[in-house]
């Protein structure tokens, strides 16, 4: 399907706002947008991507869940993700979210669902040992999160001990292990209180609850975060079925009471619904109602009720295909269209920006909105001086909806896109099917600059201090035209940079020199290659282990790998086949970089399972889940959590449940923990 110009130009246009976003609020702790906004927006650029794959670029946010975890926790890997939930926007998205998991299931017509509301704050994990707290854990990347269980423990609705009822032998035996996810949030009244403190001592103001729940539990110091009064909701409990006094639940409904008998607080406003009218009454109930709560909701979060269907249906890559969140919309307020100017992106994309006269929506004062591309403009009839209406697309990024022609000043001048870029001068083009302008000079100043900052960013290079303004003056004086003559820099040439110290340009020289040593996944990633994201990036190096490698493998054999496809394999054959970037690479090696995978440590052995996936499911009689999945990723394999067709090995343990019986439908062959030890070679 050709790809629609106003959709490309659209997702140009949204993916540096949600980046920008994206790190200030999971990196940095300092969001700069609500998160409804970038909610929405992020709705919208994932839609735009999955109708037309083309439009994925490497430094998309859908391309992950989320961002990586600060360096001031432990990092922790989760059992089973925590996954994100995918959104909707009004009824006729919701049906749609049901009509695609129908036609997995159809044979069923109709399935319960049990309505929540979607809390306003911050996911934890919380896994219990023997009925005691061990650890809390927050989200992170959806993979990996931050241990905090120092944290988790001041918070008052989280018990360090399960409540076990007495039974006719005594007091009921725990399972040994469970787990609890949540959300951690800020009630209103506190959140008043923590902002009336900051104001009379000076210190800025948080946003939002939302944001303050995200710093307070960072704090190093848990008697901060006591202090705050941090409540929370519990909404999911994972247990193996048939251990300890307590049954594992069969349904949502069942697992939200089980957990209320836990010693939990479960969120009262919860209802099982047998149609989508009765969800949509739900979500139309509490439209207005959630007002008078004592603490923010965004939304109605809808999960079918039944376990067995949810195993059934599984996940996507990123999403539960058995719940969905329907988002309440956002704020939309007038004013006063001033000017636009244009950004370049690294791509060469050329994004329209609205410079608007300030004005407060949705808690924050906007003065800019993306305009998103030259079809949009066209659609909106921009003239300056208008008086647009601007809300926040997933409620965090600004942008303009309508212009209110009416109110047009007399002899105001329609707005065009230059037909020349605003920073080299050179013509842009507009490809055919595609809704993005672009500037197509590859030395454009804009365009060197986007991928120098992509190469240095902490997910590829992690070059430390070479920051925007640095790369801007190292193109101005000429000094690179590419990411390789950062490696050719001395620290003469950076001293002649302007308020450049010789104690800072030392230590920029050793950080150049120190990225010399990133392992060929990031080195891969910080490459640039449309769609190749950090995910599959790793997933591309670990089998193809060099960059000769992957240059002379087939489209067809790199699509192959789990995870990749063959829109991506396709970009990255492109990628490879130009003269220019072959070059590069060259020039990268000479430098000293990892081209390649580091030799394996002695006595490491092969890599049998590379390219193969596992899913665990059940109790192992010696093996911990995490040591299960730590020995079949060291062999080359990848763990899932969900059986597909594409699976190859499904390890059985007690109590496995529907993933054994689903491997069974599907002819997948089944490990014990000591066939799984004999192909691992132990």
């Amino acid at each position: 399907m050709a790809v629609n110009e106003k959709s490309v130009k659209r997702a140009a246009d949204l993916r540096s706002q949600l980046q920008k976003a994206s790190y200030a609020y999971y990196v940095l702790d300092a969001p700069d947008l609500p998160d409804s906004v970038y909610d929405r927006l992020y709705r919208e650029l994932q839609a735009l991507e999955a109708q037309h794959p083309e439009l994925l670029v490497t430094d998309s946010p859908t391309q992950r869940v989320g961002a990586a975890p600060a360096e001031q926790f432990t990092s922790v890997a989760h059992n089973i993700p925590l996954y994100s939930l995918e959104n909707a926007f009004d009824i006729e998205e919701y049906k749609d979210w049901q009509a695609r998991w129908q036609r997995l299931e159809p044979d069923v017509k109709e399935a319960d669902a049990v309505t929540e509301l979607k809390i306003d704050g911050n996911a934890l994990a919380l896994t219990y040992e023997n009925g005691v707290l061990v650890r809390g854990v927050t989200r992170g990347d959806g993979i990996t999160g931050e241990d905090i269980t120092q944290n988790v423990r001041t918070i008052r609705t989280i018990p360090l001990r399960l409540r076990m009822e007495e039974g006719p032998s005594g007091k009921q035996t725990p399972p040994p292990v469970l787990e609890v996810r949540g959300e951690a949030f800020l009630p209103l009244d506190v959140f008043e209180a923590i902002n009336k403190k900051r104001e009379a001592e000076g210190t800025a103001l948080f946003a939002n609850p939302r944001n303050a729940a995200a710093g307070t539990l960072r704090q190093l110091d848990a008697q901060v975060v006591a202090d705050r009064q941090l409540d929370f909701f519990a909404y999911t409990l994972i247990m193996p079925a048939g251990t300890g006094d307590v049954t594992a639940p069969s349904d949502q409904w069942a697992a939200l009471e089980c957990l209320q008998a836990l010693g939990f607080r479960v969120n009262p406003n919860r209802k099982v619904c047998g149609s989508a009218v009765e969800v949509f009454d739900y979500y139309s109930d509490w439209e207005e109602k959630r007002h008078d709560l004592p603490y923010l909701t965004d939304g109605v979060v809808v999960k079918l009720n039944s376990f067995e269907l949810q195993d059934r249906l599984g996940f996507t890559n990123k999403f539960p295909r058995w719940a969905i969140a329907l988002k309440y919309p956002a704020e939309e307020v007038p004013t006063i269209l001033e000017s636009v100017t244009v950004q370049v992106g690294r791509t060469g994309a050329i994004t329209p920006v609205a410079e608007l006269s300030p004005v407060q929506l949705a808690g924050t004062t906007v003065s800019r909105a993306t305009l998103h591309n030259a079809d949009r403009l066209a659609e909106l009839d921009l003239h300056i001086g208008d008086t647009v209406i601007v809300r926040k697309a997933g409620e965090i990024i600004p942008e303009v909806v309508r212009t209110i022609v009416d109110l047009r000043p007399e002899g105001a001048q329609a707005y065009h896109l230059p037909s020349t870029c605003p920073v080299c001068g050179q013509p842009v083009v507009k490809p055919e099917g595609e809704a993005v302008t672009r500037c197509v000079n590859r030395s454009c100043p804009a365009i060197l600059s986007g991928s120098i900052r992509h190469w240095a960013s902490r997910d590829a290079m992690d070059i430390s201090g070479l920051g925007d303004r640095w790369v801007q003056q190292l193109l101005d004086q000429g000094l690179v035209a590419s990411v390789a003559d950062l490696y050719d820099l001395t620290l003469a040439e950076l001293l002649t940079l302007d308020r450049m110290g010789e104690k800072l340009a030392t230590k920029l020289v050793s950080a150049i020199a120190q990225s010399k040593q990133r392992p060929w996944a990031k080195v891969l990633y910080g490459l640039g290659i449309r769609l190749v994201g950090s995910t599959n990036a790793k997933l591309l190096a670990e089998n193809f282990r060099s960059a000769q490698v992957l240059s002379e493998t087939g489209g067809d054999a790199i699509a192959r790998v789990y995870g990749i496809g063959p829109e991506i394999a396709q970009s990255v054959r492109q990628w490879f086949v130009v003269p220019a970037n072959g070059e590069l690479l060259e020039r990268l090696a000479a430098a000293g970089l990892q081209l390649e995978a580091a030799a394996e440590t002695e006595g490491a052995g092969p890599l049998p399972f590379a390219g193969q996936s596992f899913v665990l499911t059940g109790t192992l009689p010696t093996l911990k889940r995490s040591e299960a999945k730590g020995r079949i990723e060291a062999k080359g394999g990848r763990v899932s959590g969900s059986v597909s067709s594409k699976t190859d090995y499904v390890v059985v343990g007690e109590n496995a449940g529907s993933k054994q019986e689903k491997a069974e439908k599907l002819g997948i062959r089944q490990l014990s923990e000591e066939a799984l030890l004999e192909l691992l070679g132990e």
